[in-house]
């Protein structure tokens, strides 16, 4: 087993770069009260339905190593991903909702002296949330202890590989848009709003299920069984809205996330080449209509380029416009 791991490629800057396919979290709306200050795509409590839509540019900057030091890409590299989300969030029952998630993705990157230009699906997402609270959980006054209760969301998601892995018949890193393998998470998200200030916060654990490979970058291999490593997700945002005599809304939100995946496991035996983890920090504006039907939101999420941040991960720059409608 330890000869299979052992004939892996090993991680230089570009499988480095490539493995960032699929990690990246749109920024969706909205919360349980509206305006956009959540950052799962969550139904606000008594709305019907959503659909949200979203654009992400990703510029790649360099990446850390193993040991979590910086280091950078070769002189004239140009790495960018481009992505197209499209979700829609049905509320199922009074306290359950449940929502789906599908991206596009276009590569167009300048890596050394190779140029690549591909384009795909990417891996496709769906949720189910349980909202453990009966009301409305946004105040503008404190009266009793009751107030200061937040709303909380159980849920769970499956992720599902439409999109293009190295286990497909694909050239080079390059032509990746997903990760290959089904992952269960389970998540948890708190948020609270006394008007003006928001603060949510957000975690998730995803475990892969094992696939089988027999083939690696288009050449059939001797067959092995891979299972990636356990993920963890983590988000916490704080939040101010301010109101116009309108009432239409803007939302201004800070967030720290963390990102770990443990290592891939080939037959059992772990790979040593393998495992994540990202710190990132990111800064959202929000517009919402006076009914909050209409959602408009800009984020941009940075990687600090210093040693420590990350590990087997590019830093990366993502720029996300968003706007969503809700169907009461």
């Amino acid at each position: 087993m330890l000869n299979k791991v052992k004939s892996i490629k090993s991680a230089t800057a570009l499988t480095i770069f490539v493995s960032a396919f699929s990690f990246s979290t749109t920024a969706l709306s909205a919360s349980c009260c509206g305006g956009g200050s959540a950052s799962s795509l969550i139904l606000p409590k008594f709305s019907r339905a959503m659909i949200d839509t979203s654009v992400d540019v990703e510029h790649y900057n360099g990446f850390w190593d193993n040991d979590g030091n910086l280091g950078n890409d070769p002189q004239g590299s140009n790495l960018n991903q481009y992505r197209f989300n499209i979700s829609y969030a049905y509320r199922l029952t009074p306290r359950w909702q449940a929502s789906a998630t599908l991206p596009y993705v276009w590569n167009r990157n300048r890596y050394a002296s190779l140029t690549r230009n591909t384009s795909g699906l990417g891996d496709a997402s769906a949720s189910l949330w349980y909202e453990a609270f009966d009301k409305i959980a946004c105040v503008w006054n404190v009266n009793t202890w009751e107030d200061l209760l937040p709303a909380i969301y159980w849920g769970g998601t499956l992720t599902i590989p439409t999109g293009i892995s190295p286990y497909d018949d694909v050239n080079d890193n390059f032509d990746i848009t997903g990760r290959g393998a089904y992952r269960l998470d389970a998540s948890v998200l708190i948020d609270k709003t006394i008007y003006p200030w928001n603060v949510s916060i957000s975690a998730s654990y995803g475990k892969y299920l094992e696939r089988p490979v027999n083939r690696e970058y288009g050449n059939y291999v001797a067959p092995y069984d891979k299972q990636l490593g356990d993920r963890f997700n983590s988000t916490a945002s704080f939040g101010y809205t301010y109101f116009t005599d309108t009432m239409e809304s803007l939302t201004g939100t800070l967030a720290y996330a963390y990102l770990k995946e443990g290592k891939s496991r080939i037959d059992g035996a772990i790979d040593p080449t393998s495992g994540i983890r990202k710190e990132s920090i990111s800064a959202t504006v929000a517009w919402a209509s006076e009914d909050r039907d209409w959602v408009a939101k800009i984020t941009w999420s940075h990687s600090p380029r210093l040693d420590g941040w990350g590990k087997n991960f590019p830093t990366t720059d993502i720029t996300t416009v968003g706007i969503s409608h809700v169907l009461r």
